[in-house]
C-alpha cells in the first residue's frame, strides 16, 4: 500500500478533519450546543474593548471546549465500537472524557468571568 505524501496527504488530512467535524455536528448534541455557544460568544470577544492577550484567551478557551468535545466524542465512538456490554474500563474511559469536557467548560467560565465580569465590562 502506497503512502500518501505531499499535497495529497495534506488535502486528505483536511478531508478527514472536515468529515470528523461533520460527524460531530450530525451525531453529537453536546458539540452542536457548544458550537452554538462559540458562534455567539466569539463575536463578543472581538467586540469587547480588551487587550490582545485577553482576546486571545477568550478565543482560545472557547475553541478549546470544542476541541475537547471532539476528542471526547472520538473516545466514546471507539468505546462503543469495541462493544456494547458494560465494562469497567469502557465506563472509565467515557467518564474521563466527560471529565475533560467539564474541566474545559469550567476553564471557559473562569476566563470569561475574569475578563468580562471581573474586568469591569459588565459591572
Amino acid at each position: 500500500m502506497q503512502k500518501n505524501t505531499g499535497f495529497k496527504r495534506i488535502r486528505l488530512a483536511g478531508v478527514y478533519a472536515f468529515n470528523g467535524i461533520r460527524a460531530a455536528l450530525h451525531h453529537e448534541a453536546a458539540f452542536r450546543q457548544e458550537l452554538l455557544l462559540a458562534l455567539i460568544v466569539l463575536p463578543v470577544a472581538f467586540w469587547l474593548d480588551v487587550s490582545r492577550a485577553e482576546r486571545i484567551l477568550l478565543v482560545l478557551v472557547t475553541v478549546l471546549v470544542l476541541i475537547v468535545e471532539l476528542m471526547n466524542s472520538a473516545v466514546e465512538a471507539v468505546v462503543d465500537r469495541v462493544g456494547s456490554e458494560h465494562h469497567l474500563l469502557s465506563g472509565r474511559a467515557k467518564d474521563m472524557g466527560s471529565g475533560a469536557v467539564l474541566v474545559s467548560l469550567l476553564l471557559w467560565v473562569y476566563v470569561w468571568a475574569e475578563v468580562v465580569v471581573l474586568g469591569g465590562w459588565l459591572g
